[in-house]
């Protein structure tokens, strides 16, 4: 049995990066780790074969190659998904899709054959039987949640390791917390999941010996939703970072409360961390208090991250408008308080109803939906009606990615930034590094229209921080890709 493993191609969005890969030599952020642990999950009689649209073509003769392709996908990939159906169908192969999309939004597909969806470790093996018995179903579900520790390792030889900037891994599943706008416990669960320590050290030993020596991203929900297992997990880690003797450094997604933790922080520092993407959505309380982001509420939010600066991490962060408690003056207060936290990487959104929230049960029970979500909460679109008028936020939404996005306010959050980091964690430097840092030169100093903010902070970094002039180099190089998406 032959089966393609497929990912479709993502649209220009903030988390593209796609004006900034080139800087760095590469053509995608990571290699799809759903597909390739269900890669593992198949008999070992199958052939299996790796396209990702993102980094390369699809031929026809890779379609025509396969029993089955495999399709898994997020809702910002819908479009590219139709795009692969129709050839698949038009080549007469049979397909199987399965990963978020398909959870939620299945009814749109009606030309794809089977879905395997939910948890792959309880489905798949249901398809696998059907199929070895000839009877195969168009639906697999399960509400039942797996034991993520019978996941097995990522079949990483299917990747072209020189095309992607870093590698994901996968902890846990599952958020504590149960923010209305968000799918995660609804697709899940709220109590986390972990896999052990010696499963995490096997996936890093596969990894490392497969030849990846750089950054990591752990793809978890949360990272931190059980500390007492994560802690850990961090100790088993710094203790292979130490036997091996690498500088591999790692990023995650963590709530705001990972702050609030000194061994928590420490633990994450010694283990190589120096990265993490943060939900902060909102200064006004009474928002956070309507969609149930308890964790950031009560507190000095902006000291919370000032504090991970100064512990050795960079802060990436969610922010959202559109809330029903959000008036006119939340554009005018987003700005100032995103540019007060210096999170430099800032995915400003308007909020997005997303199938399956409890948000979009809310909304669908007060006749206020109006469309289903791009799942680009960056794209200035609505998907429901606002209290706020609709093309105010728009409007509204639009002067604040153009002033956090202009030059000066940019600059000044890197700034901002490099001025409370204290570097504490290697970092994996290379020859694509030192390439990254003559482009950034290049292109953002010499040619590009923000050089003269461009050399005022280079300067500064590297006489007074020398220590975070690698992530002034980083930022300098996003800046290609943000400005292109939201200011020119």
């Amino acid at each position: 049995m032959k089966v393609l493993l497929l990912y479709p191609q993502y649209p220009e969005t903030f988390w593209s990066f796609k004006h900034s890969l080139s800087f760095i030599r590469k053509k995608a952020l990571m290699p799809p780790l759903g597909l390739l642990t269900i890669a593992s999950m198949l008999p070992e009689n199958f052939e299996t074969k790796l396209v990702d649209l993102n980094i390369e073509n699809l031929d026809e003769k890779d379609i025509l190659w396969a029993d089955f392709v495999f399709i898994s996908a997020m809702i910002t990939q819908k479009e590219s998904v139709h795009q692969v159906v129709r050839k698949c169908k038009e080549l007469n192969v049979k397909t199987v899709a399965g990963g978020p999309l398909f959870s939620n939004l299945h009814t749109e597909y009606p030309d794809i054959d089977y879905f395997v969806l939910d948890e792959a470790e309880i489905t798949l093996p249901l398809f696998l039987e059907d199929l070895k018995n000839n009877n195969l179903q168009r639906y697999y579900r399960s509400g039942e949640k797996p034991d993520v520790k019978t996941t097995p390792v990522p079949k990483w030889e299917l990747v072209n390791q020189k095309a992607y900037v870093r590698m994901p891994l996968q902890y846990s599943r599952g958020c504590p917390y149960d923010c209305e706008f968000c799918d995660v416990v609804r697709l899940n669960g709220k109590i986390p999941r972990t896999k052990t320590p010696d499963q995490i050290i096997k996936e890093l030993d596969d990894l490392f010996d497969s030849g990846w020596k750089g950054p990591i991203f752990f793809v978890d929900d949360n990272f931190i939703g059980n500390k007492k297992e994560t802690k850990l997990l961090l100790k088993a880690i710094a203790e292979w970072k130490n036997h091996h003797n690498n500088k591999i450094s790692f990023m995650t997604e963590a709530s705001l409360n990972v702050a609030d933790d000194e061994e928590l922080m420490s633990l994450l520092r010694e283990a190589g961390f120096n990265s993490l993407f943060i939900g902060l959505e909102t200064p006004s309380e009474e928002s956070l208090a309507e969609c149930g982001k308890y964790q950031n509420k009560n507190r000095n939010v902006v000291d919370s991250v000032l504090t991970l600066y100064r512990n050795g991490f960079e802060v990436s962060a969610g922010f959202i408008v559109g809330f029903d408690n959000d008036d006119l003056s939340i554009f005018r207060r987003q700005i100032e308080f995103i540019q007060k936290t210096g999170v430099v990487i800032a995915m400003i959104g308007i909020l997005q109803a997303l199938p399956g929230t409890r948000l979009y049960e809310r909304l669908r029970d007060e006749n206020r939906l109006l469309a289903d979500s791009t799942g680009n909460n960056t794209d200035f679109s609505i998907n429901f009606i606002p209290k706020i008028d609709p093309e105010v936020l728009v409007e509204g939404y639009k002067q604040i990615v153009k002033t956090v996005y202009s030059k000066k306010e940019y600059y000044e959050r890197v700034l901002t930034f490099i001025k409370n980091y204290n570097h504490q964690v290697d970092e994996y430097f290379n020859w694509d590094s030192l390439f990254a840092v003559f482009k950034s030169v290049f292109y953002m100093g010499i040619l590009d229209k923000s050089r003269l903010y461009y050399w005022k902070t280079f300067f500064i970094s590297i006489v007074k921080y020398p220590q975070a002039f690698t992530k002034f180099i980083a930022m300098s190089i996003y800046y290609a890709h943000f400005k292109k998406v939201f200011v020119d």
